[in-house]
């Protein structure tokens, strides 16, 4: 009976371990944030401004943003703070959207942008080709886990 209680113990300690590891890895790896005095310059002349919020229906106390976002032709500029994790993307999309069911259903029509790499503010170039007046929302996604972050309707 002791060792079925040392090893389950063992085994929720360690899978507590890895998901605490999952979670933080990215913030420890993170690239260096980017100015807010650059963020703020660049955002200005935008062709749309919105803002993320906590207050979503597919955000919670893991999986959320806030902050102004500003969507010009050739950038997007994020200004606020995104809770940490891995493998962040930012995406386009026709119609808003505001947890995994609904955006999973229109996936296949967004727009990728890019990798989002930092989490109090980032900067990624619009891809050659794309015309952000196509689309109404711009979303942050975990590809690694299929989660919903947070998303803005712009237009």
């Amino acid at each position: 009976m002791r060792w079925i209680i040392l090893s389950a113990t063992h085994l929720a300690v360690l899978a507590i371990g890895f998901a605490l590891g999952v979670y933080f890895l990215p913030v420890l790896t993170a690239p260096e944030s980017l100015d807010d005095a650059m963020l703020a310059s660049t955002a200005e002349g935008a062709l749309f401004e919105t803002s993320f919020s906590r207050e979503l229906k597919g955000s919670d106390f893991l999986h959320w943003g806030e902050g102004s976002v500003s969507i010009s032709a050739q950038n997007v500029v994020h200004q606020g703070n995104l809770a940490p994790g891995p493998d962040y993307k930012l995406y386009l999309v026709k119609d808003f959207v505001e947890n995994e069911e609904e955006f999973l259903r229109v996936k296949s029509e967004a727009q990728v942008i890019g990798d989002v790499k930092t989490f109090d503010g980032f900067l990624l170039e619009v891809p050659a080709g794309v015309d952000v007046s196509a689309y109404s929302t711009v979303l942050v996604w975990c590809e690694a886990f299929n989660e919903f972050i947070t998303a803005a309707k712009y237009q």
